[in-house]
């Protein structure tokens, strides 16, 4: 399950810290890099990959087509060229619930 209560605040992130927010290998995240145009991550002298914020938030559309909604690649990709500001208010939307249902989960087992 993704990791929604870890905190996005620093300006780049390298592939290992990204996998482990998804908690995918990073040879998933090379992948997914591939595969849609919207992943662009810097790269420093020595070709390392440093993922910005926006490149986190386009990651958590994809891990949510791909893994949660069970979209193909090719699905994702169409979903995302037709409705990305659907998709991603759709990402905010669980991401806010799962966060709602953490809190009462701790509120439970503190009653």
């Amino acid at each position: 399950m993704l990791k929604t209560n870890r905190k996005i605040e620093k300006i780049y992130y390298s592939i290992g810290e990204v996998a482990e927010f998804f908690e995918v290998n990073p040879s998933l995240i090379r992948f997914w890099e591939k595969e849609f145009d919207i992943l662009k991550p810097h790269k420093n002298n020595k070709g390392n990959r440093l993922f910005t914020k926006q490149d986190l938030n386009h990651l958590r559309i994809i891990y949510h087509l791909v893994r949660e909604r069970g979209y193909t690649l090719q699905g994702a990709r169409e979903k995302l060229k037709t409705n990305s500001e659907e998709v991603s208010q759709q990402v905010e939307l669980v991401d806010s619930l799962n966060r709602i249902k953490e809190f009462l989960e701790e509120l439970k087992a503190t009653l």
